[in-house]
Parts: structure tokens; sequence; C-alpha cells
């Protein structure tokens, strides 16, 4: 009887096993949706894009990238409604503005599927209910910009943001302000992502504001057009330039010497990493036990920017 018993316990027990295992969705079945503010076209969001592909194509997974063609938070909360409604096994969004996006992210989960967000959204993905946040924290990353500038004698500063309103690029400007310490001024250029705009903007900020000794650029869309701006002006290696994400120009910008530091948020690995964590949630629930995983900040200097240069042309950094 013993023996029939524990015979009984292992075929019971294998048949528990082998129906678990036929659970387990094939990676060929599971089709993700990403829905990011940012569109493909940006030079920024581009890099994402790659990290996205390839860790679908590694993970042998069906991922959808969608984003509206311009900072446009009603046409977001649209996108993901209409992923929402197509069933994915999981969805992967940015965070800009959670009061905008909120009640659509929160369908997502009341709907269970499972949902990670990416880039921006540090601050309130838990509370809606997103299993995980990669990315960088936002105003300490702006804090870091604004202390290195201080140390270069840096007190009134102009900070780029081609997108107000987007909770993380706002953070970045308050934290660049704060990190120059006590007694020092930020003005907050407000523009569009239209290169001759920015530009023109720029040279009417120096013309308004003779005092001005730095200038952060929170993305590489105003980054660039702010380079331009400063040579046009004779300024550029004069002015304390910084930057937020990588390009190119800013690369070279840097070997050069005309600028202080970029600061990289390794935007690839957020485009990569919520694809394979997500993969890995759907077949197996695992979890990194970090509830932010951060890819940055980390700081580019003329005296590591050559090293990065030509996975910056590869669209990977």
């Amino acid at each position: 009887m013993k023996k029939l018993f524990l015979a009984l316990s292992v075929i019971i027990s294998f048949g528990l096993v082998a129906n678990a295992l036929a659970q387990v969705p094939e990676r060929s079945d599971i089709r993700i949706v990403v829905v990011s503010h940012g569109a493909a076209s940006d030079p920024f969001w581009s890099v994402v894009v790659n990290g996205v592909d390839q860790a679908a194509a590694d993970m042998g997974v069906n991922v959808e990238y969608r984003a509206p063609d311009t900072f446009d938070m009603p046409r977001m909360a649209q996108l993901i409604d209409a992923a929402v409604a197509s069933n994915p096994d999981g969805l992967i969004v940015s965070i800009p503005d959670a009061d905008a996006l909120g009640d659509s992210i929160r369908a997502a989960v009341e709907a269970g599927i499972p949902v990670m967000s990416m880039n921006s959204g540090s601050d309130v993905f838990k509370d809606l209910g997103v299993l995980r946040h990669v990315g960088q924290t936002e105003y300490e990353a702006g804090f870091g910009a604004g202390q290195r500038m201080a140390a270069k004698g840096v007190q009134n500063g102009l900070c780029v943001n081609h997108e107000v309103g987007n909770v993380a690029l706002d953070l970045r400007c308050q934290g660049f302000e704060d990190g120059l310490g006590e007694g020092a001024s930020v003005d907050v250029l407000a523009v569009s992502t239209d290169p001759t705009e920015i530009r023109n903007a720029v040279l009417a900020a120096f013309s308004a504001n003779a005092n001005l000794e730095g200038v952060l650029a929170v993305g590489p869309v105003g980054g660039e057009p702010t380079i331009a701006a400063l040579e046009e002006n004779g300024q550029l290696g004069e002015i304390e330039l910084g930057f937020f994400d990588l390009s190119p120009t800013i690369l070279q910008t840097l070997a050069d010497g005309n600028a202080a530091f970029a600061i990289d948020q390794q935007q690839y690995l957020q485009g990569y990493l919520p694809v394979a964590m997500l993969t890995l949630y759907i077949q197996y629930g695992l979890l990194p036990g970090s509830e932010v995983v951060l890819t940055g900040p980390g700081f580019v200097t003329p005296d590591n920017a050559a090293q990065v240069v030509e996975l910056s042309a590869q669209g990977i950094r």
C-alpha cells in the first residue's frame, strides 16, 4: 500500500507540474504594447525604440511601439486606451503626466494587464498600480547638474525645456536651480521641439540677460539648437553648457571641450529592460526586487566622450 501510495503521489505530482508547465505561454504568443510620449523620430526616443526592438528579438516576443507625433497627453491617453482594448499580454508606458494618463493606466491594471513604466513616472508609478519602473530619478539628476555648474562658479542659469508640463523635465529644471545653491537663479526657457525656434529663443534669452553664465538643455532636441545658438553668438566654449542625454553632435561638442557634461540615462536600457522583465513576469511571475530599476544618471564629460561616440552613432547611447 505504501508503494502504491508513493507511486500515486509521484504520478499526481508529475501531473501537476506538467499542467503548470502547459499553462506557461510560449514566448512567440506573447504580445506587449509600448506607449510612450516620445515619437520614434526623436533622436532620444529612437534609441529607446532600438532597445525595445532588440529586446523583442532577444526574448522572442511580439512588441508594438506607439506614440503621438508631438507631446500630446490627450492623444497619448487615447493610445493607452486603444492598447488596453486590444487586450495585450503586457503594457509598458511612460508617465510624463499622471493626472492626464492616470485613468487610462488604472484601467489597464483593473483589466488584469500587467503594466511597467519607463523613462518618466518614478514618483507616481506605484500609486497607479504599475509593477516596476525603469529609468532615473529626475530631480536628483538635475540637482547633480546644478552642483557641477556651481563648482564652476555659475550662479545665473538657463534651463531649456522643450516640454514644459512634462513632470520629469520640469523636475530636471527645478533640481538644476536647487543644485546651484542658495542665491542662484534659473530662467526656464519654454520652447517647442522646432530647432529653429529653439535656436532663436536661446539667442533672445542671452540678448535679454547678459548675466547668464550656464545653460542646461533637458534633452538633445533642445541641446543641439542651443549649441548652434551659442556658436552663432560666439559664446560656445565660454558659457558653461550641460545636457540631458546624448547625440553625436552633443558628444562631439563635449569631445572638443566646448561643454561641461551630458547626463546619460542610458535610454537604450529603458526600452530593453521593461520588455525583458515583462516577458519573464508573464511567463514565470518573476520580478526584480527593486521597484525602481535605475539606468542613470551617469555623467559624460570631455574626458570620456570619445569612448561613447561610436555607440551613439549606432543608436545605442
